[in-house]
């Protein structure tokens, strides 16, 4: 939806998605989309006055997905099928050894599609990582690896996580950035 008001620039096309929250919120996804979610019975008058306050907000991120879309395009059905096989033969042996080093154990591995995030840890410590993790360079996979088994021990990202993590990897700062290039 968008509408234009006389000496006013066009609002960016976007996509509206009413529900039974209480906020208006932006996204603007991966593949380009500009998302608006809103409150089911909002004005659309304020939606497009909300949408107009964050016009340089959307650019902004309309870019940085472009940038990330070129520098990391979606892989060819055949290349998918390699990095499953191999993140199914990697993060078992990474998972194998880091256990050993950290002392935490996960009581399962499973290997997902997960485009916005690497891997995760459920309450009953079965951790999963996405095949996409195979793109990106053997220090970052190995971050993820320790994160997520030091969320075994704890399930927050507070400072207690951290210095599990920095006792393994002390470098780990330098490694996540490798996740974001």
């Amino acid at each position: 939806m968008t509408q234009k008001e006389p000496g006013k620039p066009p609002l960016p096309p976007y996509e509206l998605i009413r529900s039974d929250r209480r906020t208006l919120a932006l996204e603007v996804t991966r593949d380009g989309r500009v998302l608006v979610r809103a409150p089911m019975r909002l004005a659309q008058t304020r939606i497009d006055s909300f949408v107009a306050q964050h016009v340089q907000w959307i650019s902004r991120h309309l870019e940085v997905q472009r940038q990330r879309r070129e520098a990391r395009p979606e892989p060819a059905p055949a290349q998918q099928q390699e990095l499953i096989e191999k993140a199914k033969t990697i993060l078992p042996e990474k998972i194998a050894r880091y256990s050993k080093i950290m002392g935490l154990y996960p009581t399962g591995l499973t290997i997902t599609g997960a485009r916005k995030r690497f891997g995760s840890c459920s309450a009953k410590n079965r951790i999963c990582f996405s095949w996409r993790l195979m793109q990106y360079p053997d220090e970052a996979v190995d971050y993820v690896v320790v994160h997520e088994l030091a969320h075994i021990k704890h399930k927050d990202h507070g400072k207690d996580f951290y210095a599990c993590v920095e006792q393994v990897l002390p470098d780990w700062r330098k490694r996540r950035e490798l996740l974001r290039e």
